[in-house]
């Protein structure tokens, strides 16, 4: 009987996405709505799969694409399953994306978009407000002053712990250390205690360990379902859900479910201490959203409240610690590579600090070469080597080339921050460029040659406290210790 539904429902998905594709290379080859040519197509597109056997080996979907973009140019499109997507890498399209036709791509496709979660839910009414509710209580310049001393206290835990690693009977001395490891614990319990007061590693009061090992599945499971140049074809080709070949929605589904447990539960606990009118210096992310919905129907533009919340909470912990996380980790490995380097930043540390006391947020502004650092990382490895992508609301045109309505959207930022128009010697590290040649750029997007956290109205509203978390952290790091590669030890 199950292999009898099975083969019915494989017919029925191959009829019907084979007439869907039917009508949609008609749509494809007719679009007649512009004078204006389309962008260049690379060879290799399969039927109904498109392009996206060519992203089945190791490398990155961002160097592929680079690839593409050096035979054909800095604007191309290609066809992921049904899909049809326009790709850029240079500053003058990327200019005309963000500014004059931002609101043309205001939407997210389908394939990728979630309803529930605010950075990934399509253009509209509920869109607009969690974009106002983060940008003037979440994630607004009082509200990450008041989250300060979370900060900090974090960061300090996590170096104490750092520290008792180095110390052994009593006697600091060289210990071989997972920096990587450490850097993505002190990442995920800072924006977890800025998000719910709690921890993410079983070490110290919060997370248990059941909670800690199902956040760890549901945080790589979160990439997983977002990586459209995965070989799932059913990610990018509709009525094929149902396969899931690879067992990733399944999985992801059963860790959803746990994560959901976990979320309720501390929703629960945060209404329970705004009940007993808890300490406004306890106030975290979840308490700001719950006294926001308090007098509401229980409901936002159809979403029920305590669903939006525990949507963007998870989406903020994944996404927000993955970007700081690979951003830091990148910083650590090319300083260890690059003594001088390392070097000037704690020298730098010592100059404007000192030995006697711990770097604090309100010293950064005055740590000019360790902002370079992270910038020139950024730079080089932004966390997101291709944009979230976008959706065309409306027919325009990018470069010349005509983009019919409902084209997806990427960014190529791995190229485009290689550009040699913009950069000297781009695939060099070289953090004093922030200092002379492009001095005064920041992350913000305003210079569109640079946007790790992309540009326009769809910008990551987290990039500010972002770029604290990373300055802080690292300062601390280098502050706290010396750092030497495996590689160089004599």
């Amino acid at each position: 009987m199950d292999a009898t539904v099975l083969l019915i429902q494989a017919t029925v998905s191959f009829v019907a996405f084979a007439l869907f594709y039917r009508f949609w290379s008609s749509r494809t080859k007719n679009y007649g709505g512009s004078k204006k040519p389309q962008a260049p197509k690379p060879d290799g597109a399969w039927p109904i799969l498109g392009h996206l056997p060519l992203f089945g080996g190791t490398d990155p979907a961002c160097r592929i694409l680079a690839d593409m973009a050096d035979k054909h140019g800095p604007v191309l499109r290609i066809d992921l399953g049904l899909q049809r997507v326009l790709v850029v890498s240079s500053k003058e399209a990327v200019k005309q994306i963000f500014t004059t036709n931002d609101l043309s791509f205001m939407a997210r496709p389908k394939a990728f978009a979630n309803t529930a979660f605010f950075a990934l839910t399509p253009y509209g009414p509920f869109w607009q407000e969690m974009r106002k509710t983060a940008v003037s209580e979440l994630l607004s310049n009082s509200r990450l002053e008041v989250l300060k001393p979370v900060r900090a206290s974090e960061v300090t835990t996590c170096i104490r712990e750092l520290y008792s690693v180095c110390c052994k009977n009593g006697i600091v001395g060289q210990v071989k250390f997972n920096i990587s490891e450490w850097l993505q614990q002190v990442v995920i319990n800072m924006i977890m205690q800025m998000m719910a007061r709690k921890r993410y590693s079983s070490i110290g009061i919060g997370a248990t360990e059941v909670e800690s090992r199902i956040f760890k599945k549901a945080y790589e499971g979160f990439f997983a379902t977002l990586d459209p140049f995965d070989s799932e074809m059913s990610n990018v080709i509709p009525f094929t859900e149902w396969m899931d070949l690879k067992g990733t929605r399944r999985a992801l589904k059963r860790t959803a479910k746990e994560l959901d447990l976990i979320l309720s539960s501390w929703l629960d606990e945060h209404k329970q201490l705004m009940s007993e009118k808890a300490p406004l210096g306890r106030t975290d992310f979840i308490d700001v959203m719950l006294s926001m919905f308090a007098e509401s129907d229980g409901f936002l533009f159809g979403h029920k409240c305590e669903d939006v919340i525990k949507a963007n909470v998870s989406c903020a912990i994944f996404a927000g610690s993955d970007a700081v996380f690979a951003t830091l980790t990148w910083a650590v490995t090319f300083l260890l590579k690059n003594k001088e380097m390392l070097q000037r930043a704690q020298q730098e540390l010592d100059i404007h600090i000192g030995k006697e006391r711990w770097v604090e947020e309100s010293d950064l502004k005055h740590l000019i070469y360790l902002q370079a650092i992270i910038k020139e990382t950024l730079r080089l490895y932004p966390a997101a080597p291709l944009s979230v992508p976008r959706e065309a609301l409306q027919d325009c045109v990018i470069a010349g080339y005509s983009v019919p309505k409902g084209t997806a959207l990427f960014v190529n930022l791995w190229k485009l921050h290689r550009d040699p128009a913009t950069w000297t010697d781009p695939c060099e590290f070289e953090p004093e460029r922030f200092l002379t040649s492009h001095a005064g750029v920041d992350a913000r997007g305003q210079e569109l040659g640079f946007i790790p956290f992309t540009a326009g109205r769809r910008s990551c509203p987290g990039m500010t406290a972002g770029m604290h978390i990373m300055q802080l952290i690292l300062a601390r790091l280098l502050q706290g210790f010396d750092l030497i590669s495996p590689t160089n030890e004599h």
